[in-house]
């Protein structure tokens, strides 16, 4: 960097990229739990089905994708909470990428939690 100018330009793009990565604030949001537990069991594919899926559907700009450390729940990882504006979120365990597909089409798309895959139905 030698001016003042080249500076401005460096700051004028690392702006610009922030502002590609906004969330929309009405857009759901899928946490994927990614500690040392979440990754030993399987969370890595899971995270990884459900940003292919979303992207295949061309759903990026209403669900956002990101992970989340410890949930606390290690017994019944891979855990995924579902969040969506206006609602309760739900927690997914034992995620696998085969049961991505159904929970964005069913719950992220159509509004209709997966009840079989979530806390509550694992517990009992």
């Amino acid at each position: 960097m030698k001016s003042l100018a080249e500076l401005q330009a460096i700051r004028d793009k690392a702006k610009a990229n922030l502002n590609l990565r906004k969330e929309n604030p009405n857009a759901a949001r899928v946490l994927v739990g990614m500690a040392t537990c979440g990754i030993a069991a399987g969370a890595r594919p899971v995270l990884n089905a459900f940003t292919e899926e979303i992207a295949k559907r061309g759903l990026q700009e209403d669900i956002t994708v990101t992970q989340t450390g410890c949930i606390g729940i290690c017994q019944y990882e891979p855990v995924v909470e579902v969040e969506i504006p206006g609602e309760e979120k739900v927690t997914y365990v034992k995620m696998t990428p085969e049961k991505v597909a159904r929970v964005v089409n069913d719950h992220l798309v159509n509004r209709n939690v997966v009840t079989e895959y979530t806390i509550g139905a694992n517990t009992k």
